[in-house]
């Protein structure tokens, strides 16, 4: 207990300790409104668009008969957990547009503000993240080889001391003092939202708060036990500052980065707009296709006159709809291999940058950060799974039952008019966006949590067995 007051002492009167307290009090709190703030306004935007495409639906209904024109829209609601991370958010489409040719993706929001994504994002994460890390490191690159260069480590271990007892004392004391003013900063931060309307009392919310404090406590860990090994490992304690910035630089700047990098040259995809005009020249050569074998049919039946009757039109609807199916069956069936293969292909690219980017502790705070605050994989994979299985709902209600023959075409609109239809009355409604379930949730950051707590724990037994095994 003495050598820990010791510790906590010689940070308190520290110029570092004074650096970290502003940072904390400043940022964090200023972070956490001023993210609140811009949620705020992401769901008003929400709420115009849905609103606005109800109304434009109503008022001037899309003509279905165009197979790119959007006759349904699924908008993506923000959460209120992106106050602590956007993550995947921001580049997500705003909605999935629904058409005769598949799913059109909406611009992501970040089309309005090129220029604030090429600066960077700063919220929680990126404060834990990036910040944090450098500071635990600053906090304690010298804990060993500061002492070994002063010559207080000789005299302190010359007395019965044993050295589990003084590192241990060196890693508590200082992780104590990093962490108070973080937890009182985060409270702060936490009040001031309670203030503005965040519905932190809601157990959905309130949970992933908690286990993001955890997590980022846990990441504050990591780099404090590699700061000690480093420390640990070397007798200067600016050779240990410059090795602990490298490792910093390697772990968090470009590591996450260039795991990403590495998969899409290994593992190279097609983009979204090739996979859209594929299927849009596919749609294109099967209706040629589809009318030279109807304009067959009907010569067949009819010859070269035809009168249009009561008794022909049931006749040519009668002709039509085997072949209409026939070719809407083949068109998905053709458009559904496109999109697996396409699939495949981002799934394999995307679990090798995963499985690359893992090797640093920081690629594991932000995957087990972003599901938390519902902003990662899980939700972009609800928001697409919902825009398919709303897709598929479309295509057998309504999309099937439009035909590109043109005469079939004319009768359709005129049967509409007669009956007084509008299109709009006919397209079901877009689903609800449910929000991913908690326990899939933590199912999901389990493995990001245990390699976290892995390089804790490998760190410090390093460190140790390098203390024991170091002539001082």
């Amino acid at each position: 207990m003495t050598l820990i007051q010791k510790e906590i002492m010689h940070h308190i009167l520290s110029v570092r300790f004074v650096a970290l307290l502003l940072m904390c009090l400043l940022l964090i709190p200023l972070t956490f409104s001023i993210s609140y703030r811009k949620y705020n306004q992401s769901l008003t935007d929400y709420q115009e668009s849905v609103n606005r495409a109800r109304a434009e639906a109503k008022e001037n209904p899309p003509d279905a008969q165009h197979p790119n024109i959007e006759v349904s829209k699924l908008f993506l609601k923000p959460t209120p957990l992106s106050v602590f991370a956007n993550g995947l958010e921001e580049v997500l489409p705003t909605h999935l547009g629904m058409t005769r040719n598949g799913i059109r993706t909406g611009s992501p929001a970040l089309a309005q503000a090129p220029l604030a994504y090429v600066l960077g994002n700063l919220d929680f994460l990126f404060i834990v993240g990036t910040v944090f890390s450098l500071l635990a490191l600053l906090f304690t690159f010298d804990a060993v080889a500061g002492e070994r260069e002063a010559g207080t480590l000789r005299i302190n271990l010359s007395n019965s001391l044993p050295r589990d007892v003084f590192l241990w004392s060196k890693l508590i004391g200082g992780y104590i003092v990093f962490v108070v003013p973080f937890l009182v900063s985060f409270l702060l931060g936490l009040l001031i939202l309670v203030g503005q309307g965040f519905p932190l009392g809601e157990f959905g919310v309130a949970a992933p708060v908690f286990g993001l404090m955890l997590i980022s406590l846990l990441y504050i860990a990591v780099f404090f036990t590699m700061g000690v090994l480093i420390s640990t490992c070397l007798d200067n304690a600016k050779t240990a500052l410059i090795v602990a910035f490298t490792f910093w630089v390697l772990a968090v700047l470009i590591a996450p980065r260039g795991a990403f990098v590495i998969a899409k040259l290994v593992a190279p995809t097609r983009t979204q707009q090739t996979i859209y005009m594929e299927k849009t020249a596919l749609r294109n050569n099967l209706a040629k296709e589809k009318q030279g074998q109807l304009n067959k049919k009907i010569l067949e039946v009819f010859g070269t006159k035809l009168a249009i009757t009561p008794e022909t039109e049931k006749t040519l609807n009668e002709i039509r709809k085997p072949i209409n199916e026939e070719f809407r069956l083949k068109f998905q069936n053709q458009a559904n291999k496109i999109d697996k293969d396409y699939q495949r292909e981002k799934d394999r690219q995307e679990q090798m940058g995963e499985m690359l980017s893992r090797l640093v502790p920081t690629s594991s705070l932000i995957y087990s950060a972003i599901n938390l605050t519902q902003t990662g994989k899980l939700k972009r994979d609800l928001y697409f799974q919902t825009g398919e299985r709303y897709y598929k709902q479309l295509d057998d209600s309504y999309f099937s039952e439009i035909s590109d023959d043109a005469m079939a075409q004319v009768q359709q609109i005129m049967d509409r008019q007669m009956n007084n239809l509008s299109e709009a009355e006919e397209i079901p409604p877009p689903p609800s966006l449910t929000e991913p379930d908690l326990s899939e949730t933590l199912r999901r950051s389990a493995v990001d949590v245990l390699l976290l707590g892995f390089f804790a724990l490998a760190f410090t037994v390093v460190a140790f067995l390098k203390f024991f095994r170091s002539d001082i």
